[in-house]
């Protein structure tokens, strides 16, 4: 069966407009077939000028999406650590501080979670759907390439039309850990380590100073638990626990949900007293 390259060569010409699945895209040879669910759009002729019309510094009605959180993965000798905070906030209102930003698609995929709650969380569930039925058309798991694959094409049928998302893919199969980066204007991006969010820059300070490829595993699950923290504790829209994750070769384990004040004591204690 194909797999991940293949998801990437199906032609415009042979996907069609269904009446029940709305986009249903299909390879003849091997009986692949990508199912994106469509969402009723605004009744005008452009949706996506329609949206800039309502965003744009000059219009008078200004809509504007406040986003903030902090997500990381990386990668390392042992697989892949996958950390998050767990606040959700509305511009300056905190909205909750117990959100699951990690989405288990399947026991072997783990997404997270930023920009959009509810986009993240519809796509994601959408993917482990897709992921599913790729499983038992084929009989064996979905790539973590043509995971991400599958949800960046789905995500670009809307670009331009208000979708706010910005999530990491990350899995183990038969090439071993894997770790994408997709957002909602269907860029796909893989490399060892990726954060996302309004806190990232935070995160990335802390991972840069503590990464190696032949970290321990507690040396891992130290450095993305840290690396949440100082971004919770540097970025406003960032909070609550940190939810900790270790994708291994039997699948994906939560580590530990701790909460950010807990740790602002625990790491205070370690610095040097003068």
């Amino acid at each position: 069966a194909k797999i991940a390259s293949e998801f990437s060569g199906l032609p415009l010409s042979r996907c069609l407009k269904h009446p029940l699945d709305g986009r249903r895209c299909v390879d003849n040879e091997d009986d692949i077939v990508l199912e994106d669910q469509m969402f009723a759009l605004p009744p005008v002729p452009n949706p996506s000028s329609f949206l800039k019309s309502v965003t744009s510094d000059g219009s008078n009605v200004k809509i504007e999406f406040a986003h903030g959180t902090t997500t990381l993965a990386f990668k390392f000798e042992h697989g892949v650590i996958v950390a998050v905070d767990s606040r959700a906030t509305m511009g300056s209102w905190i909205a909750s501080q117990s959100v699951k930003k990690v989405i288990e698609i399947n026991p072997y995929l783990l997404g997270t979670m930023a920009g959009g709650a509810a986009d993240c969380s519809f796509w994601e569930r959408n993917l482990a759907m897709t992921c599913r039925l790729f499983e038992l058309r084929n009989k064996e798991r979905i790539s973590v390439a043509a995971a991400s694959k599958v949800l960046a094409r789905m995500v670009y049928n809307y670009k331009g039309m208000g979708l706010s998302m910005g999530t990491m893919v990350c899995g183990w199969d038969k090439q071993g850990p894997g770790l994408y980066y997709v957002d909602s204007d269907g860029n796909r991006l893989t490399n060892t380590m990726f954060s996302v969010g309004s806190g990232s820059p935070y995160a990335y300070g802390v991972m840069d100073s503590g990464y190696r490829w032949d970290l321990s595993v507690e040396e891992a699950l130290d450095l993305g638990q840290r690396s949440i923290y100082h971004a919770t504790h540097r970025d406003a829209y960032s909070g609550g626990v940190v939810n900790l994750y270790h994708m291994k070769e039997t699948g994906w384990v939560k580590i530990s949900t701790t909460d950010v004040a807990e740790l602002h004591y625990r790491y205070a204690a370690e610095k040097p007293k003068h």
